[in-house]
C-alpha cells in the first residue's frame, strides 16, 4: 500500500520530504555513525540540534529575547498542572471553556486554587467561540487562560481575548506554526507537537522570562519548575531527543515553504477549499459557526449515523483515513495541517462530492 492521506488529528501528518531526509539519517547521522535515537543528549551532535531547532523557531515566529523556548515532555496535558504550579501567585485565575482540553485545564487549575470559568461555549456543544471583548476578569487573576484552537470541536481564536492586563496563556497545540503569531501578546504559548510540528512526546513552552522564577506552589516538583527547566536549557534531565530533532527538520522545511506568512496562506486556501465544499452540499454540513471555523479541524456531519459510518468506511478503501468524528461531535472530522497537501484535501471533496451524488 503506498501513502494514504491521514486526516488524523493527532498523532498526524508529517512532510513527507522530512520523513525522507531522517529516514536517509537512521542509521547513520551526518557520519557521526550512529542514530539520533542511539545519541547522548549531552554530545557535540545533539546539542547542535537542539540549538539549531530553538534558532528556527525563534526566527519563524520571531521571539524576542525576553521569552525562553522549552522543549519538554509530558504533553500538553502535564501543563495543564505546571501552569498554576508556575504562574498562581494569587491562588485565583480565569479560564475560558471552548472544548475539552481547556475544560480539563480548567478542572486541573481548580486543584490548584480559584479557578474561575468566565466564558463558555459548552451550552451549543462548543460549536462557537464566546465573545471575550469585554469578560469579568478577575482583579486578582494571576492570569486568563484559553484553548486557541479547539482540535475536537473545529473552532478558534481568530481575535484574542481582551484580558484587561492579566496575561495570557494559551494552548496552541492544533494551530501551532499555522499562521503568523505576535507573541508578544501571550504571556505564555505551549503546545504539543504532535498535531502540527512532530512526533508525539514534545511539548514546547514559549514563555516570558519575567513569569519563570522560583516563586511556585508549595510542593511543585523539580521536574514541573519552569525554572529548572529553563536554566538547564531544556537538558536538566533526558530530553525526547528524537522528537526535537524531527520538529528541528520540520522547521526548517517551514522556512523553506516561505514561513508563517506563506503557510498561513496555504492552510486558508486548503480549508476554504473544504468549507465551500460543505456551504453548498446537500449532504453535509460543517458543526461550527462559520466566523469561528479551524483552519486546521473541520468537522462536518451528514445527519445520519449509518451514512457517517459507510462515508467513513469508503472514504479509507479510497486511501483517505482517520476521518471519523470524535464521540462527543460524532460525524466526521479532517484535520488538514500544515503538512497536508492541497490535494489531500481536494481528493476529499472529490469523494465527499460522489458519495453525495450516489446518497441523494
Amino acid at each position: 500500500m503506498g501513502r494514504v492521506y491521514n486526516f488524523s488529528a493527532g498523532p498526524a501528518v508529517l512532510p513527507e520530504e522530512v520523513l525522507a531526509e531522517a529516514a536517509s539519517e537512521m542509521l547513520n547521522y551526518r557520519g557521526c555513525g550512529m542514530s539520533v535515537m542511539e545519541m547522548s543528549h549531552r554530545s557535540k551532535p545533539f546539542a547542535e540540534i537542539i540549538e539549531n531547532a530553538e534558532a528556527d523557531l525563534r526566527e519563524l515566529i520571531g521571539i524576542p529575547e525576553n521569552y525562553k523556548v522549552l522543549f519538554l515532555q509530558g504533553g500538553a496535558s502535564q501543563q495543564f498542572a505546571a501552569v498554576p504550579m508556575n504562574l498562581m501567585k494569587n491562588r485565583v485565575a480565569d479560564y475560558i471553556i471552548t472544548g475539552s482540553w481547556a475544560k480539563k485545564a480548567w478542572k486541573e487549575g481548580a486543584i490548584y486554587g480559584d479557578a474561575r470559568a468566565i466564558a463558555s461555549s459548552e451550552d451549543e456543544t462548543f460549536s462557537y467561540i464566546p465573545d471575550c471583548s469585554d469578560l469579568p476578569i478577575s482583579d486578582d487573576a494571576d492570569y486568563v487562560y484559553i484553548c486557541e484552537n479547539n482540535t475536537i470541536y473545529g473552532t478558534k481564536f481568530h481575535t484574542l481575548p481582551n484580558t484587561k492586563g492579566k496575561d495570557l496563556v494559551a494552548d496552541v497545540s492544533s494551530c501551532f506554526l499555522s499562521e503568523p503569531v505576535d507573541i508578544t501578546k501571550y504571556g505564555v504559548m505551549y503546545g504539543g507537537a504532535q498535531k502540527n510540528i512532530g512526533p508525539a512526546g514534545v511539548v514546547i513552552d514559549i514563555i516570558r522570562e519575567d513569569l519563570i522564577s522560583d516563586d511556585v506552589l508549595e510542593g511543585t516538583p523539580t521536574m514541573l519548575k519552569w525554572k529548572t527547566q529553563a536554566d538547564a536549557d531544556s537538558l536538566y534531565n533526558t530530553p525526547p531527543a528524537y522528537g526535537i530533532y524531527i520538529c528541528g527538520k520540520v522547521f526548517k522545511w517551514l522556512k523553506d515553504q516561505g514561513g508563517l506568512e506563506a503557510i498561513g496562506e496555504r492552510n486558508k486556501e486548503k480549508a476554504a477549499i473544504l468549507y465551500d465544499y460543505l456551504d453548498q452540499s446537500t449532504l453535509f454540513k460543517g458543526t461550527v459557526r462559520k466566523e469561528d471555523r479551524s483552519l486546521m479541524n473541520v468537522p462536518f456531519v451528514t445527519g445520519s449515523d449509518e451514512l457517517d459510518a459507510a462515508f467513513v468506511a469508503e472514504a479509507k478503501d479510497a486511501g483517505l483515513v482517520n476521518l471519523k468524528g470524535h464521540r462527543s461531535v460524532g460525524g466526521m472530522r479532517a484535520s488538514i495541517y500544515n503538512a497536508m497537501p492541497k490535494a489531500g484535501v481536494e481528493k476529499l471533496v472529490e469523494f465527499m462530492d460522489g458519495f453525495e451524488k450516489a446518497h441523494v
